[in-house]
């Protein structure tokens, strides 16, 4: 595996490129006691870009504590709940851990508001009582969603943050991240949850000129050579997706020797495509005609899907269905719609391989 295109786990430092003003906005709402949340999808940098803080916190922040957690298997408010405390309380050392856990974890069959909130909680008295900064990253926290009384949970979640004395406040801080963009959307833009009291850090596209300089370097390293114009084609195909760019990079940096030919680029762009293709087609195979009719009129840059040509150009019924047919691709997390209405799909190899071989006629 090539040691300059690292794609296979988070990174940070000199193998962190971009990111610069991502990174300086999380470090500047942290240091001014605001909450964070990151959403966007899959394989798009965003613990790398949390990596990078944490690794660069201490120059604005007086050595905070960190603790983390993932909600990936969380299924119930138990488990969310368990999964906060634990994060928090193993930072201690000296407390019985044992009576601390039957004291917020024993819920005593259903599972009240006070049993929430009093979990949730625990964090800032954590925090205060050691007076030292606490920094809490959830993972995938659109997982909250399925818990059966989720909105619930987040309904007091937001009460306990609002709630907190200033005080407790400026000893413990939340980094809500999650993958699937439109049920954070659903979490904080449609419900609101946490509104003014947190900032949403999106993650724009790495500019062309420093994806440019680290492929090319990045080459110039094993003694190979690319071309400007290779690194601006596999750069168009992945929308600049650098997971994929520094996957596809290590798939040519293993196929050459010297010269990156177009051959090669082509060759490591169908190999990077036999990867992912499995996953592409279980995803297109679960998908009604319909839902692939527009998905179709996204891919032609259709915006008013309501339209009556719209409808009847690409057979989507009616105005009714179509709005069924939006809400059941944002779900399966296949497209999100921007401010303008228009919409993208949210994974860029999907998108090529879309329109390179499954919509060919």
């Amino acid at each position: 595996m090539s040691a300059t295109f690292i794609y296979d786990r988070p990174v940070s430092g000199k193998a962190f490129i971009g990111r610069k003003e991502e990174k300086e906005k999380v470090l500047k709402a942290l240091s001014q006691k605001m909450n964070v949340a990151i959403y966007e999808p899959d394989r798009s940098g965003k613990t790398s870009l949390l990596l990078q803080v944490k690794n660069e916190s201490k120059t604005l922040i007086d050595t905070p504590l960190w603790a983390e957690f993932s909600l990936l298997s969380c299924r119930s408010a138990e488990d969310f709940l368990s999964k906060a405390f634990r994060s928090t309380y193993a930072l201690m050392s000296t407390e019985d851990k044992s009576a601390l856990e039957n004291e917020y974890l024993h819920f005593g069959g259903a599972l009240s508001d006070d049993d929430i909130r009093k979990v949730l909680t625990f964090p800032y008295l954590l925090a205060h009582k050691k007076k030292k900064r606490l920094i809490i990253t959830v993972y995938e926290f659109q997982n909250i969603l399925q818990a059966k009384d989720g909105d619930r949970v987040l309904r007091i979640f937001e009460e306990v943050v609002r709630k907190s004395s200033p005080e407790q406040k400026a000893f413990c801080t939340w980094i809500w991240t999650g993958s699937q963009v439109n049920a954070m959307k659903y979490i904080f833009e449609k419900q609101k949850y946490f509104f003014r009291m947190v900032q949403r850090v999106k993650l724009e596209s790495i500019p062309y000129r420093e994806i440019e300089n680290h492929i090319i370097k990045g080459f110039l390293v094993s003694g190979k050579v690319i071309e400007k114009e290779q690194v601006q084609e596999i750069f168009d195909v992945l929308r600049g997706n650098i997971y994929y760019l520094n996957h596809l990079c290590a798939i040519c940096d293993g196929l050459s020797r010297g010269y990156i030919m177009e051959s090669v680029v082509q060759e490591s762009i169908l190999s990077l495509l036999n990867v992912h293709e499995p996953h592409f087609k279980a995803l297109m195979n679960d998908l009604t005609d319909f839902q692939i009719s527009l998905l179709k009129a996204v891919l032609d840059g259709q915006t008013r899907f309501s339209s009556a040509a719209v409808i009847e150009q690409y057979g989507l019924s009616s105005s009714a269905n179509v709005r069924r047919i939006k809400d059941a691709l944002c779900k399966k997390e296949v497209i999100t719609f921007l401010d303008n209405d228009s919409a993208i799909i949210l994974d860029p190899l999907l998108e090529y391989w879309l329109r390179k071989y499954y919509f060919v006629f």
